[in-house]
C-alpha cells in the first residue's frame, strides 16, 4: 500500500512541471501573437476619444472593441513598459483655465481593452502633440507644439502622473514666417540606453539633446546641445536605429529625411545624408509626417501627406545611409501616422482626413509593402499603439 501511495505521489509531482511548462508556453505564445491596438484621434467632429481593437498577429485578424475612453483630442499615445498603463496628450490650448494642454493617464483592462482614467495634469504648454515614457517607466516627457516647450513628469505608483519636474521653454523663430513664427516642439523621446533625451522643434529647425537625470526627473543640455538643420526644413519626428549607431529625422516642410551617425557614449549626432521622400516629378503640396525603422534595422518608412504615400528606404548596415525602394499609396488622405506591429509583419497607416486605417503586409526581405485588404473606418485617426495581451 505504501509503495502504491509513493507511486501516486511521484506520478502527480512528476507531471506537475510538464503541466506548468505547457501553461507558460501557451501564455508566452499568446503574448507574442495577441495585442490590443489603441487609436488616438482628433475629436472635433465624429470621434469621441481613444478606440480599441483586438489584433492577432499570426492570423492578421482584427476585431473592434469600440470606444475605450472618452477624452478630448487624444492625438498621441504612449504605453508604459509594464503594458498596464496608457498615456495620452490632450491637444488643446486651455486646460483648467491655463494656457496649456493636458496629459492623461489611464489604466488598461487587458481583457476588455477599456481604459480607466487615473488622472490628468497640465502639459505646461499649449497643444501637446507627443508623449513618451522612459525605459524604466518612472518618467514621461511631452512636447507642446503651440507652447513651444517640453516638460518632464514623474510616473507615480499605480500609474498616475505627478506635476512637472522640469519645463524648458524655447525661444526664437525660423526662416518661414508663416510656419516658423515661433518655436514648435513636435517630438521628444529617450535614447535607447535611457541616458539622453532628444527633442525636435519644427519652428526652430533644430534637434536639442539633453542628459536625462532619472533621479531628479530633469533635463540638462548635452555637449553638444543643439543640432541645427537647414533653414526651412521643419524637422518633425526622429527615430533611432535598433543598433543605436544611427538615427533619422523626418522633415515636414521640405519632405526629406536626414540620416545621422550617433555616438551613444556622448549622445552626439553627426549629419550623414539628406534624401527626398517624394518621387521625381512630383510638384504638388506635401507635408511629411511620421518616420519609423523596421525592427530588423534593414528598412526605414516615412509618410507623405499630399502625395499620400509611404516612402520606403533600405538602410546600409555599415554606413546608415538610405536608398529609395518604393512609394506606396496609403489608400486614404493625409497619413499622419503609421505603426509597425511588434512582430514586424504589418504596417498600419492612419489616414487622418479620409477616416480610415489601412493595413499592409511587410516583406521583411525587401521592405516592400502589400495591401492586406484590411481597412478600419474610424474618424480622424492620428496615432496607434500596441499592447501585448498576456
Amino acid at each position: 500500500m505504501k509503495k502504491i501511495c509513493r507511486l501516486l505521489i511521484f506520478i502527480v509531482l512528476g507531471f506537475q512541471p510538464l503541466i506548468s511548462l505547457g501553461g507558460t508556453s501557451d501564455s508566452a505564445k499568446s503574448s507574442k501573437e495577441n495585442y490590443l491596438v489603441y487609436v488616438g484621434t482628433y475629436t472635433a467632429q465624429q470621434s469621441k476619444g481613444i478606440y480599441a481593437y483586438r489584433f492577432n498577429a499570426a492570423t492578421g485578424q482584427l476585431a473592434s472593441l469600440g470606444l475605450a475612453a472618452e477624452t478630448n483630442n487624444p492625438s498621441f499615445l504612449a504605453v508604459h513598459p509594464s503594458q498596464k498603463f496608457l498615456y495620452a496628450v490632450n491637444e488643446t490650448g486651455n486646460f483648467e483655465n491655463q494656457k496649456s494642454g493636458a496629459l492623461s493617464a489611464f489604466a488598461i483592462d487587458g481583457r476588455t481593452g477599456k481604459l480607466t482614467l487615473l488622472n490628468q495634469v497640465a502639459s505646461r504648454g499649449a497643444d501637446p502633440c507627443y508623449v513618451a515614457v522612459d525605459k524604466t517607466g518612472q518618467h514621461a516627457v511631452v512636447a507642446n507644439y503651440s507652447g513651444g516647450s517640453v516638460a518632464v513628469f514623474p510616473v507615480l505608483k499605480g500609474g498616475r502622473l505627478g506635476e512637472a519636474t522640469g519645463v524648458l521653454q524655447y525661444k526664437g523663430k525660423g526662416a518661414n514666417p508663416e510656419r516658423q513664427e515661433s518655436p514648435h516642439a513636435h517630438w521628444i523621446d529617450f535614447s535607447p540606453d535611457n541616458r539622453f533625451v532628444v527633442a525636435a522643434d519644427l519652428g526652430l529647425d533644430r534637434l536639442d539633446v539633453y542628459k536625462f537625470d532619472s533621479t531628479k526627473g530633469s533635463l540638462v543640455p548635452n555637449d553638444p546641445a543643439v543640432v541645427q538643420v537647414k533653414p526651412g526644413t521643419g524637422v518633425r519626428h526622429f527615430v533611432f536605429h535598433p543598433s543605436a549607431r544611427f538615427a533619422y529625422a523626418v522633415n515636414e516642410m521640405d519632405s526629406s529625411v536626414i540620416s545621422f551617425s550617433y555616438d551613444p557614449a556622448r549622445g552626439a549626432l553627426h549629419e550623414l545624408q539628406t534624401v527626398s521622400m517624394l518621387p521625381k516629378g512630383f510638384s504638388g503640396k506635401n507635408d511629411a509626417a511620421e518616420i519609423q525603422v523596421h525592427p530588423n534595422g534593414k528598412f526605414l518608412y516615412a509618410s507623405n501627406r499630399g502625395h499620400d504615400s509611404i516612402a520606403v528606404f533600405s538602410i546600409d548596415p555599415a554606413k546608415g545611409t538610405l536608398t529609395s525602394v518604393e512609394y506606396v499609396p496609403t489608400q486614404g488622405k493625409a497619413p499622419r501616422y503609421f505603426a509597425i506591429d511588434p512582430t514586424g509583419s504589418r504596417l498600419f497607416v492612419a489616414n487622418q482626413k479620409s477616416g480610415n486605417i489601412v493595413v499592409f503586409q511587410i516583406d521583411t526581405a525587401s521592405g516592400r509593402l502589400t495591401s492586406t485588404g484590411e481597412v478600419l473606418n474610424i474618424a480622424s485617426p492620428v496615432c496607434l499603439k500596441f499592447v501585448a495581451i498576456k
